[in-house]
């Protein structure tokens, strides 16, 4: 069963090589499916030609433009975002939040925060969608629980609830 999984940044060099990105330098993310989680790597071009039909074989990859990450924001005041919410409720884990963190991460993809870049059936049948943060690259796998449309209000309601 595919668990929400700890967040994992962007490099900015070769996990194979440890040369540096550079700006505009096209790199493949490599996620991982092993015992303890995913584990994300990411390759210059040249590595991953060299490693792409190297067992084992990763379980979603793709293809980025390399952009450094911006400088730091200050730390606004006031209410939590809704990433902020969808960080903590990761972190947490709990499994009766899954539509919460699904219906978020939802929240975000329309906000042009997160890009979904994978979809993908696990072995137990449940339904992993892979999303990218679209300013750090941060990579966040999120199980998707398939709710009806009769779920969704009371999702909404909850999520509202949390944002207070």
């Amino acid at each position: 069963m595919i668990n929400d999984w700890s967040i994992q940044s962007r490099g900015d060099r070769c996990a194979q090589t440890g040369t540096p990105f550079a700006e505009g330098e096209f790199f493949y993310t490599v996620l991982y499916d092993e015992k303890n989680g995913f584990r994300r790597e990411d390759l210059c071009e040249a590595a991953w030609e060299e490693r792409r039909t190297v067992e084992p074989l990763p379980f979603s990859f793709w293809r980025t433009k390399y952009e450094p990450p911006p400088p730091a924001a200050p730390e606004p005041i006031g209410k939590q975002t809704a990433e902020d919410l969808l960080r903590r409720l990761i972190a947490e884990n709990e499994p009766n939040r899954e539509g919460v963190r699904y219906i978020l991460a939802v929240m975000l993809e329309r906000k042009r925060q997160l890009k979904e870049v994978e979809a993908k059936r696990a072995e137990d049948g449940s339904l992993a969608r892979v999303y990218e943060h679209s300013k750090t690259g941060e990579v966040f796998v999120i199980r998707d629980p398939e709710l009806r449309l009769d779920q969704i209000a009371e999702v909404q309601l909850q999520i509202a609830d949390l944002l207070k």
